[in-house]
Parts: structure tokens; C-alpha cells; sequence
């Protein structure tokens, strides 16, 4: 089996350096630092699983986070497990798009590599 890729979308931080950790794990790692960036990966390549941050603005004027457009990018790959980080301050928020698009797992702030590599270990099980 091929070694498993993870595309890192880094836009806030805010929490530890989990790059190590993607690697121990045995990922192949792209890490972006903006979702445009992301989506022009995403036509080129399909990861297994995306880490990506989820930020609440209400100053978009047709959607209500970062997410949306990613969001409508995967799924066009179902296979692909999205892995979000959010703010508990905006769960409310987050919750409504967990209504509308499938996230494998999300870690609520703050951010520890346990809770990700719990997450990260549960999708390449499968």
C-alpha cells in the first residue's frame, strides 16, 4: 500500500507544529497556507485526508465560514477525510455546516496532538 497523503491547511494556527506527527504517522505531507491554495492542490491532487481550520466571518457575502468552497471541492471525493479544528465560541456555527457537509472529525480548541493523532489514526483504519 502506498504511503497515505494528508494536505495541511494552515491558514490561523494557533496550535502545535503537527507536521512531525503527520510524518511519524507515515504521511505524505502538503501543507497550504490559504484555502485558494488548497483548492488549486485539490485540482491537481486528491489527499487522503485534509486538516483544516474552521473560521466563522460574517463579512463573506454568500457564505458564513472558510469551509464552504472546500467543502463543495471534496465532494467530488467522498473518500477524502476532512479533519476540522473550530473554535467552541462558534460551535453553533460550526454545527449548522456539519449539517450540510460530511466532516470526518472535529477538534474543538484547544488543539493538542493527542485529539489529532486520535483522529488521524481512525482514518487511515479506514
Amino acid at each position: 500500500m502506498s504511503q497515505p497523503r494528508l494536505l495541511g491547511i494552515i491558514e490561523l494556527g494557533g496550535y502545535p507544529n503537527l507536521n512531525p506527527l503527520y510524518q511519524r504517522l507515515g504521511f505524505e505531507v502538503d501543507l497550504v497556507n490559504s484555502q485558494r491554495k488548497a483548492r488549486s492542490y485539490l485540482k491537481k491532487t486528491v489527499p487522503d485526508v485534509v486538516v483544516a481550520e474552521y473560521n466563522f466571518q460574517t463579512d463573506f457575502r454568500d457564505r458564513t465560514s472558510n469551509l464552504e468552497t472546500l467543502m463543495a471541492v471534496l465532494q467530488k471525493h467522498p473518500e477524502v477525510r476532512l479533519v476540522v479544528f473550530y473554535l467552541p465560541e462558534f460551535a453553533d456555527k460550526f454545527e449548522l455546516l456539519r449539517q450540510r457537509f460530511p466532516i470526518f472529525a472535529a477538534i474543538p480548541y484547544p488543539v493538542t496532538e493527542e485529539k489529532v493523532e486520535a483522529a488521524l489514526r481512525r482514518a487511515i483504519a479506514g
